[in-house]
């Protein structure tokens, strides 16, 4: 009868697959929903690749997933991947019903999905990764994953015995999953920049896991990241086995150290964060079964997906758009260091909103007074459009942070927002929206551009 149900629910779903190829609808997780809800253990059923390479943590999982892929893509290998699909679990069935046969057996020999965290009971019963790479671990949406050690805790209980980790060695949370699984850390060197206390609201691990004692932070990158040690017990941060040295993001480059050979990556995107994610993927590459040469060659013409960040120059002036997850104060801090590091004058349309916000639910906004606006207040930051359902919220947090009223300016409608930039000559805008208003961020970053052409 299971077995029926299965045949039924495959059937059922790849015609959706099949009626939504001719519509022309591609990020979607309706086919998977279906499947899953004729039949609830349709993962169980479903055929699945002989090797599964498994991406998680809060941030950067969807990069580094997309960037194996499409280096993967450099070696004329295509794998499963759910990169156009949900990270839940009804996003991974959609990314198997798509390579599916007519009885349900998958025709590919590699997947690579990116798993959310908290879907991972719905997930790991039936999908066993050889490898689990987890990006790192902070505190996210209030609503869904406040707790890192929360979270940390589904990871240890869901991720299989066997998997190969590869974990950050400089996030003190996710290097310590999994305790008794094989291995492998990435982490970077000394950096110019590094100080010996957080500077951030958030700080999630201040305290030793072992025995409890204040830690002693001797390296702090943001946030936790960096290196740790606990004065009392000896504890600290692993020795990492991928080495990140001598980042130049002038040249776009950074060299990995690895067995004492060293070798030199492209870095197509600035922040310390983006280094993390070049040499995740550095590892999740070798693992597989490239040399760390031939993984370089391949991620030479590989940048962040353009839903994340894009860059145009438009009449006199630089559009961009900077994806700044909502709901996520972690997230949200990362982008704003990095546009505020960035020289020259700058605009900022800030919608980070949730749409539900206007009509369903509410989200707790004290995500607001754990991210760090205080890099907005800089003198080169010359105007701040705040617009959307949180768009007050934001001015306020603004004011709060000491960014003078006179370079706020609140839209309550986030397509009038453009109207309101001052496209000063030589300067750059750039667009901050979130995961759940990519739709509308695009439309305002096209109109933006328009204007600005037509002003240029």
């Amino acid at each position: 009868m299971n077995k029926l149900r299965f045949y039924i629910a495959l059937w059922i779903a790849k015609f959706a697959l099949f009626t939504m190829g001719i519509l022309k609808y591609k990020g979607t997780n309706f086919p998977g929903h279906l499947a899953i809800k004729i039949c609830p253990d349709f993962l169980k059923h479903i055929g699945k690749p002989e090797r599964i390479i498994g991406i998680t943590g809060t941030n950067g999982k969807t990069s580094v997933a997309n960037m194996v892929v499409d280096s993967l893509g450099k070696d004329g290998v295509y794998p499963l991947n759910n990169s156009y699909g949900s990270n839940i679990h009804t996003g991974i069935a959609t990314a198997l019903l798509k390579d599916a046969g007519i009885f349900g057996e998958s025709k590919k020999k590699m997947a690579i999905l990116e798993i959310d965290e908290r879907a991972m009971p719905l997930i790991m019963p039936y999908i066993k990764p050889e490898i689990m790479a987890v990006t790192n671990l902070f505190r996210d949406s209030m609503k869904r994953n406040a707790h890192p050690e929360y979270i940390a805790g589904i990871l240890d209980k869901y991720i299989p015995d066997n998997a190969y980790m590869i974990l950050n060695g400089d996030d003190i949370i996710s290097s310590q999953l999994k305790p008794g699984n094989r291995r492998a850390y990435f982490g970077i060197d000394s950096l110019p920049t590094d100080l010996d206390h957080s500077i951030n609201l958030i700080n999630d691990s201040r305290i030793c896991p072992n025995c409890s004692h204040k830690l002693l932070y001797t390296k702090v990158r943001y946030h936790h990241i960096g290196r740790c040690q606990c004065p009392n017990c000896g504890f600290k941060s692993p020795e990492v086995d991928f080495l990140g040295q001598d980042p130049d993001f002038s040249s776009k480059k950074m060299t990995i150290l690895h067995r004492g050979s060293k070798h030199v990556f492209p870095q197509n995107s600035g922040g310390i964060h983006n280094l993390y994610n070049t040499l995740c993927v550095a590892a999740i590459l070798y693992k597989i079964g490239y040399s760390l040469e031939e993984a370089a060659n391949l991620m030479r013409n590989v940048s962040v997906v353009e839903s994340r960040f894009s860059s145009e120059k438009c009449g006199n002036v630089i559009v961009s758009n900077q994806m700044a997850k909502e709901n996520n104060a972690v997230g949200s801090s990362r982008a704003f260091d990095y546009i505020s590091s960035l020289p020259g004058d700058k605009e900022l349309i800030l919608m980070m909103n949730c749409l539900g916000d206007q009509k369903h639910w509410s989200e707790n906004t004290c995500w607001l007074y754990d991210c760090d606006f205080e890099f907005l207040n800089k003198d080169d930051i010359k105007h701040i459009i705040v617009t959307g359902p949180r768009g007050k919220d934001y001015h306020l947090r603004l004011l709060m942070a000491g960014v003078p009223e006179d370079k706020i300016t609140w839209v309550e409608n986030e397509m009038d927002a453009p109207d309101k930039l001052h496209y000063t000559p030589s300067e750059s805008i750039f667009i901050f929206f979130g995961t759940d208003s990519l739709v509308l961020g695009n439309k305002v970053m096209e109109k933006t551009k328009e204007i600005a052409r037509k002003k240029g």
